[in-house]
């Protein structure tokens, strides 16, 4: 059995957005992972594509907007969403407070990727460069697709 009680967890830092560790794949045999994710207002996470887990998000505070593919849709809280591998998606607050999900991520793995990226924010600039290669080991791919410019001015969001 594992607990996290309220507010419990590791905390880190991932530049845009925030991440609380909740559930690690060592708790769950590898099924999956489960963080939560708070949103400053601005806050954008950039088009990337997961080549080995999918994501399965629910929105707790504020409205978060999430373009999958060629769908798009703002939810607030109570909404779920999945974002299947494979899939260029991104995620933004699209409301004028901050927001929150919980994020599960199945297979569980890429919880380390958040895990390594908030060290290496957290150690400041003496680790510049040290995470060149993060992506690639994680399997995530990011991409700078057509709609972008018209959401971050839709939502006057920060890049």
């Amino acid at each position: 059995m594992t607990v996290v009680s309220p507010g419990g967890g590791l905390v880190g830092d991932l530049g845009d957005i925030g991440v609380h560790f909740k559930l690690w794949g060592e708790d769950t045999g590898g099924a999956l992972a489960i963080v939560e994710h708070p949103f400053p207002v601005g806050a954008l996470v950039a088009p990337h594509m997961h080549t080995r887990e999918d994501e399965y998000s629910i929105v707790t505070e504020g409205e978060i907007g999430f373009r999958s593919g060629d769908r798009e849709v703002v939810l607030g809280p109570g909404g779920y969403i999945t974002k299947p591998r494979g899939e260029l998606h991104a995620m933004w607050n699209a409301g004028a407070v901050p927001a929150r999900m919980t994020e599960i991520i199945t297979p569980a793995g890429f919880e380390h990727f958040f895990r390594e990226v908030a060290e290496i924010l957290a150690a400041g600039p003496a680790a510049a460069g040290q995470g060149a290669d993060l992506a690639e080991r994680y399997g995530l791919r990011f991409g700078e697709p057509d709609w972008l410019p018209g959401i971050i001015e839709r939502f006057g969001l920060t890049t």
